[in-house]
């Protein structure tokens, strides 16, 4: 871990430079092919090569871009036709690279990609109700995860290709997972919601999962945000959607943790000695937060929070050995359960799930202070 010079040499990162250092970090250890789970078209590495696409965008540094393409191309062939698991939302979420790609130097394939992905959501189990399952295996079930996994990427479709009826069809999924996963006393949402009640961790009257777990709350947050930027200005739902973006964001500056800036595993339990601070929720956090302030939805008090993130998620990076920034304190990919189920979860660092949310929320701050 950092000692006491070099922590002080990292608190006086910028936000971008820490995204750079960390994106370098991953660079230097994973050509685009390897990146792990390597030979997957894969949201574990679709969320650290869309961060790497906002640093791209914010400093036009070609070497991100041709990183990001190296993964796709690998992964998509010259007919668009790409390796993925068919029956869960979790594969649709990369399909952002192929949308960036296509905009900025366009191949046939990543249009042809991006359509396959597109029709593979409408082959997709649902609820009664028309709720996405979160996967074929896990039947009748939608969790928060999802709504980041399928709905930015289709949202981003439809603002692309103008395809107006998919923001509708978004925004119906989003008000049924608020519907069934919200809970009013916290302003919190439960990681899921089981429409047959058939699971362990489902209560038996509502159906929801018994814990708010961060990372789960952090895609939904971010999706409130994304949702809000991509929406035509005249989207008759963007009000409701505005609101609910700020009693999410109102809840969660209740539960950071005042003495480091950081949110727990189990968000509203952090008086508890078994809980843990974790990071790549609170980096979603702070990526919400402060782009919330930004686009105008979120009052600028809110920023503070977000910059006592900033400094949390800073005061928690190390550097390695050999001089690469090390994020600590992730949490290993998570199914539903209970307390005791979260938080026996492994640790890891710089699993991609972290380093991805980490430099979103880096260039999110870049931009806010730019």
């Amino acid at each position: 871990m950092s000692n006491p010079v070099q922590q002080q040499a990292q608190s006086a990162l910028s936000p971008i430079e820490l995204a750079t250092e960390a994106c370098q970090s991953i660079m230097e250890t994973y050509s685009p092919e390897q990146l792990p789970p390597a030979g997957r078209w894969h949201y574990h590495q679709g969320v650290f090569l869309v961060g790497l696409s906002q640093l791209w965008k914010f400093n036009g540094e070609a070497k991100y871009l041709n990183y990001i393409k190296g993964y796709v191309d690998h992964l998509v062939d010259a007919n668009g036709n790409l390796l993925l698991e068919r029956g869960e939302l979790d594969s649709v979420q990369a399909g952002l690279l192929l949308l960036e790609l296509d905009a900025v130097i366009p191949e046939y394939r990543y249009r042809a990609a991006a359509d396959k992905l597109l029709r593979l959501l409408s082959t997709l189990n649902r609820t009664t109700e028309g709720g996405y399952w979160h996967k074929d295996r896990y039947p009748y079930q939608m969790w928060l995860d999802g709504l980041y996994m399928g709905g930015v990427f289709t949202m981003n479709y439809a603002r692309q290709y103008n395809e107006p009826h998919l923001f509708d069809e978004v925004l119906f999924q989003e008000k049924l997972m608020r519907s069934h996963t919200k809970d009013e006393a916290t302003g919190l949402y439960y990681h899921a919601w089981d429409e047959s009640r058939t699971m362990p961790w489902a209560d038996p009257v509502s159906g929801q999962s018994p814990e708010f777990w961060g990372r789960a709350i952090g895609w939904y947050a971010l999706s409130l945000v994304e949702f809000l930027d991509l929406l035509p200005e005249d989207h008759s739902e963007r009000e409701e959607l505005a609101a609910a973006l700020r009693e999410l964001s109102e809840a969660l500056v209740r539960y950071q943790d005042p003495a480091t800036g950081l949110w727990f595993q189990v968000v509203d339990k952090g008086e508890r000695e078994d809980n843990w601070l974790e990071t790549s929720c609170s980096s979603l956090f702070t990526y919400t937060l402060a782009k919330g302030v930004r686009l105008g939805y979120l009052d600028p008090s809110f920023m503070s929070y977000a910059g006592r993130g900033y400094q949390g998620l800073v005061q928690s990076v190390y550097r390695n050995d050999q001089g690469n920034l090390v994020m600590p304190q992730i949490c290993i990919g998570t199914g539903v359960g209970d307390y005791k189920h979260y938080v026996e979860r492994q640790q890891c660092e710089n699993d991609l799930h972290g380093i991805g949310a980490l430099v979103m929320a880096c260039v999110e701050l870049g931009r806010s202070h730019g």
